[in-house]
């Protein structure tokens, strides 16, 4: 089905209700690897964090990393699951070039959290009880690189590279059950829904969860079933979708795709699907495998995972306050109002906001940074906010400047697009482009003297005791500056001159 022939969401919501599912994949920050003394870093040269376990040489033998372990069951409580007394690991058999041992250690059908919940808040406050079905522990596969093509993808490429860096990499994978009920809002809770989850794991401090490198990624599950039908629909699976706005996305196009394929009379094909950002669109995968295609079997070389009353309770002991509580909290320390703090986690600046305020700005000025030049700049080249390249320390670095004087907020504005193009700190930027505000009072009286001689009615104007009407000779100065005039001092020069 092609996109030119999409129903409008709004259309097909009106006609069929969707049922959601997800798949979040969080990548834990341990040391070392899940089943391997291999480190567990990002970005080193590709296969040089591997061992003969990770490669699945003959004779090797997988040890359980037990911080990986103490982290899924941290997972597994704050979303309020039940932790299993006991767990083992099974053997997931597939054959695919970046899972050299042809088989993945995984959780099959004794996880080691189960039957939890996560309350999400959408937009406007409400909040959407999504089921967890299981929370299971696993270890990632290794990374492809597709060459030769135009756009990087596997279709049309010549070649492939494999890094094995990652394979052998910690994951827990949360598993919804069916969500039913969201109706047009499906794609919004989409979004909330994974911002939660992502929420919860940096919290806890597991996972750096930045979706950009993969740490948390979505593989988004959608079906249609006609208005008033119980039996659900034949679901499509989107995989690996690693930003926010992406799974939005991808779940809104899956429902537009679902209903021109029902409208049509045909039936939609269970299968995986390939998210394509720059054009926001989903292609064919490959066939959905069941479970039983899997051919799961309990992984011979380890024995299962103990838990117990005292160790759930010890680490229970160490969770953070629950994402509800820090936010309220959070918006009393800052002092923002119901609408600005709505609005700051609508736009998924949150974070970046506590962050900035922890390196040293105040809570207006970090709001006033991420909620308005940053998230201009991101709706302008179609990113998220936390996507454009600013950090805390920038702004701190911005603001700073505009304390002492040096540039005012316009200067500021396009410092912060100089500092993201790379050119260096915004003091060093100031410096090499000479945009330190124009003080000098030498300098600015000539400025008033040529704006005050071209316009003479409002000067005419202040002298009468209308001193609002400054603000027109200001422009003009502020003009021949370049915008690098203090305007208070040239307010001031004005007055004096003019004898007010």
């Amino acid at each position: 089905m092609s996109t030119e022939t999409l129903v409008p969401v709004d259309d097909a919501l009106a006609t069929y209700d969707p049922v959601l599912g997800f798949e979040v994949h969080v990548e834990l920050n341990t040391a070392t690897k899940m089943f391997s003394a291999a480190p567990n870093a990002f970005g080193d040269v590709p296969n040089t964090n591997v061992s003969p376990v990770d490669l699945g040489l003959p004779g090797v033998l997988p040890v359980v990393n037990r911080t990986a372990v103490e982290s899924a069951i941290k997972l597994g409580l704050a979303l309020n699951c039940s932790i299993a007394p006991s767990c083992r690991f099974a053997r997931k058999n597939y054959f695919y070039p970046d899972t050299p041992k042809n088989f993945q250690t995984s959780q099959y059908d004794e996880p080691i959290a189960h039957d939890g919940y996560l309350d999400v808040e959408l937009e406007d406050g409400t909040v959407f009880r999504v089921e967890i079905e299981r929370a299971h522990m696993e270890e990632d596969a290794g990374k492809l690189t597709h060459l030769g093509g135009a756009a990087g993808r596997i279709q049309g490429a010549e070649y492939s590279l494999v890094d094995y860096n990652r394979a052998g990499v910690p994951l827990i994978e949360i598993v919804t059950k069916p969500i039913v009920g969201a109706g047009p809002r499906a794609p919004e809770l989409a979004r909330a829904y994974v911002a939660a989850v992502r929420e919860i794991v940096k919290g806890l401090g597991i996972s750096e969860a930045r979706m950009e490198r993969g740490n948390v990624r979505c593989d988004a599950n959608v079906s249609l079933m006609p208005k008033g039908a119980t039996v659900f629909g034949t679901r499509s699976e989107t995989k690996n979708v690693n930003s926010l706005r992406a799974v939005e996305h991808a779940v809104r196009h899956e429902i537009s795709r679902h209903a021109a394929v029902l409208n049509a009379g045909q039936k939609v094909v269970q299968e995986t699907r390939h998210w394509h950002e720059d054009t926001r669109s989903t292609t064919s995968g490959r066939p959905k495998s069941d479970a039983d295609d899997y051919r799961y079997f309990p992984e011979p070389d380890l024995v299962p995972v103990v838990t117990t009353r005292e160790w759930i309770e010890e680490l229970r002991a160490t969770l953070p306050e629950p994402p509800a509580e820090r936010r309220k909290r959070l918006k009393a320390d800052w002092g923002y109002s119901d609408a600005e703090f709505r609005d700051v986690v609508n736009a998924g600046v949150l974070e970046a906001i506590e962050d900035t305020i922890a390196v040293g700005a105040s809570a207006a000025v970090a709001r006033k940074w991420w909620m308005g030049e940053i998230s201009r700049l991101a709706k302008a080249r179609d990113v998220e906010p936390t996507e454009v390249g600013a950090t805390p320390t920038l702004i701190v670095e911005l603001d700073a400047l505009i304390v002492e004087g040096r540039i005012n907020d316009k200067i500021a504005r396009q410092v912060l697009e100089h500092a993201l193009a790379g050119e260096g700190t915004p003091a060093q930027i100031v410096e090499a482009r000479g945009l330190a505000v124009v003080s000098d009072d030498g300098a600015l009286g000539v400025a008033v003297d040529e704006a005050i001689a071209a316009m003479p009615d409002v000067v005419a104007k202040i002298k009468s005791g209308k001193v609002q009407a400054v603000g027109a000779l200001i422009g003009p100065v502020m003009k021949a500056t370049r915008g690098q005039a203090d305007a208070g001092r040239v307010r001031e020069i004005v007055l004096e001159k003019l004898g007010v």
